[in-house]
């Protein structure tokens, strides 16, 4: 075993023992059958969901956005909060300090002018007010880490060290559902599936303060909303995914995940989504989507060798693109919270859409290229 996955294992099972969850990790596939399966329609309803679903047992909540200071120097910015259920119920209801679920989070900011990328995990079970996610609401905390949907503004909040964001974001355009009203199949098998959403359109506005500034400064930009929850996503046979989510300059929105088996092929059940300038949605097919790998990057820390240049076309729309990163190296190694080292990070580029020239811009998120989707997930 190369020396980065014994010390990221090490790290990873010493953070259990220490929190007291280790015993609770090896019988998650035992307790599969407890929970709650995507599979058929969902009565959605909101705000009630985008809160909280706990009869599944994987949940995320994912904002990501492209954002420039009045200078016009851009940034990317990363805030993810995810639900692990552990156990379907409590063992002792009656006590805040039970395990049932454990509640991670990752936040990055990447500064493209000056090349750099920062990250910071957190992990914590639920306590009395460690961390949380209503089951009424989207209110979602990890200590001083917080998501929060207040009338259709959902307002952001994160610091670590010398890293901060403070943001508003406001839809411009109506949820998105993904796959079928919502039920996002990820492969052949029963509960093979997701329940997902997005705003796909998020005006951002806030401050942001890097490692690099002395103070906070204010941003503003595009940004981009992900919730997706489900009990048994992936197959033994599956390996990672590749995800894009564009913002194009003509007013569309593209979002595609491609699901990459063990023998190089992609999961026939992968797909993506268009949103039109409207906000009409269109649900795409594999076989309406082209991505073609031009160019890799390999990391230094973690020795995985990811994708870092596409070709994206959808014949079916007239759409052609041309996407890479704005910093190569925006990998990300969670020894400490979900144990999965994964690229995730701004990207832009240029092509076109209906004959017409256009950019974009986004975020892309890799993973299964250096070591597997290991930890708690």
């Amino acid at each position: 075993m190369k020396d980065w996955k014994k010390k990221s294992l090490l790290k990873f099972f010493s953070f259990l023992m220490m929190m007291g969850w280790l015993y609770c990790v090896y019988p998650l596939m035992g307790y599969a059958n407890e929970w709650r399966q995507a599979i058929g329609p969902w009565k959605w309803t909101f705000p009630r969901d985008h809160g909280s679903h706990p009869e599944f047992r994987t949940e995320w909540w994912y904002f990501t956005g492209n954002i420039n200071d009045p200078q016009k120097k851009r940034y990317g910015f990363q805030l993810t909060f995810f639900r692990q259920g552990l156990f379907s119920k409590a063992k002792d209801r009656n006590s805040p300090w039970s395990i049932r679920d454990v509640y991670l989070a990752h936040f990055t900011l990447t500064d493209v002018a000056q090349g750099q990328f920062w990250f910071s995990e957190r992990a914590s079970r639920k306590g009395p007010r460690l961390s949380g996610a209503s089951e009424k609401e989207m209110d979602l905390w990890l200590l001083n880490w917080r998501g929060k949907m207040e009338g259709k503004k959902i307002r952001l909040e994160a610091r670590h060290q010398e890293m901060a964001l403070s943001l508003d974001l406001y839809p411009r355009k109506p949820l998105i559902f993904h796959g079928l009203n919502g039920l996002s199949q990820k492969g052949p098998g029963k509960g093979q599936a997701s329940y997902y959403y997005s705003y796909t359109d998020l005006e951002v506005e806030g401050r942001i303060k890097t490692p690099l500034s002395r103070e906070p400064f204010q941003v503003n930009g595009i940004g981009w909303f992900d919730h997706e929850f489900g009990s048994n996503q992936l197959a033994s046979n599956q390996i990672g995914w590749d995800w894009f989510s564009l913002h194009l300059s003509d007013g569309q929105d593209l979002m595609i995940y491609l699901l990459r088996k063990k023998d190089g092929t992609i999961e026939p059940s992968s797909s993506g989504t268009l949103v039109k300038r409207s906000g009409e949605g269109i649900h795409l097919p594999l076989s309406d989507i082209r991505v073609e790998v031009l160019d890799y990057w390999k990391s230094s820390k973690s020795g995985g060798r990811y994708p870092c240049r596409w070709r994206i076309k959808i014949p079916s729309h007239r759409i052609e693109l041309d996407v890479s990163p704005l910093v190569s190296s925006q990998e990300l190694l969670t020894e400490g919270s979900t144990g999965v080292i994964y690229w995730e990070g701004a990207v832009d580029g240029k092509g076109s859409s209906a004959g017409r020239p256009i950019t974009c811009e986004g975020y892309v998120e890799l993973t299964g290229y250096a070591g597997n989707l290991g930890g708690i997930f």
